[in-house]
């Protein structure tokens, strides 16, 4: 009896250990998140935000994963600018969007634009990539988007301005030297020729129309061009609608909705 009494207590002694053990190999139970791992991640964002001006919207309630990118200041080209400089780096940028075409988690994007225009071969790379994405897109003009910033204003699917925003259109520019043969003039338009193109064939706006407002002289008292404000860019044909950020978001979960139809 004693002996039984002994082989019972024996087990029971490793039943507690064995039931330990079951619990320390079930590591597929989720964990929810503690304040300090929320305020880790806000860090990172905050961190993702301050270094590339992009970040993740994720947080509304249909469930949708939109990207945020931001184009400000100039657009850098093959040189570094002034490190006093706010610029958008096309490095950054273009893998991004390649990535986001890639992405099984990405429903959308949302470009912000608040650019005084750059590098032309830069810029219209950027607004060839965001044409060619397969995803929903929706671009909001801010401050302003001159010059090369108007391709990619114009290059998502669908495209709003602020009341106050301005859009710069104007030829071609040059800084630097230039050699003074006929070759030169024809590079320029050639260069021209893609710029306006581009634009004509991803918003409502003619040709013939857009060489008008480049070639304006009335507007700009040392240049040649024009400057639309908010609605003018409208009735040009230019930008879809005025409107600000609420807008611009809700019309991307629109666009969303109807790409999974």
């Amino acid at each position: 009896m004693n002996d039984k009494t002994m082989s019972n207590k024996t087990m029971n002694d490793k039943t507690p250990a064995t039931d330990a053990t079951k619990k320390s190999d079930n590591p597929n139970k989720s964990k929810k998140p503690t304040p300090e791992d929320k305020s880790s991640n806000e860090k990172l964002a905050d961190e993702k935000i301050e270094q590339t001006g992009q970040s993740i919207l994720d947080k509304n309630e249909r469930n949708h994963k939109l990207h945020l990118i931001t184009i400000i200041g100039e657009i850098e080209g093959h040189e570094n600018l002034g490190s006093n400089s706010k610029t958008t780096k096309y490095e950054h940028i273009l893998p991004k969007l390649a990535s986001i075409e890639d992405s099984n988690e990405i429903d959308g994007v949302l470009i912000l634009l608040n650019t005084m225009g750059g590098d032309v071969e830069a810029g219209l790379a950027i607004a060839e990539m965001i044409a060619s994405l397969s995803k929903p897109t929706v671009s909001l003009v801010l401050g302003g988007s001159h010059s090369i910033g108007v391709p990619i204003a114009v290059s998502t699917g669908y495209s709003f301005i602020v009341p106050t925003g301005t859009m710069v259109i104007h030829p071609v520019r040059l800084n630097g030297m230039v050699i003074g043969v006929p070759q030169t003039f024809d590079y320029f338009k050639q260069i021209q020729a893609r710029i306006t193109g581009f634009v004509c064939s991803h918003c409502r706006i003619k040709e013939s129309r857009l060489e008008e407002l480049m070639m304006e002289t009335g507007f700009l008292t040392k240049d040649v061009g024009s400057i639309l404000v908010g609605e003018d860019a409208v009735k040009e044909g230019i930008i879809n609608e005025t409107g600000g950020i609420k807008e611009a978001v809700w019309k991307l979960h629109e666009m969303i909705d109807e790409s999974k139809i």
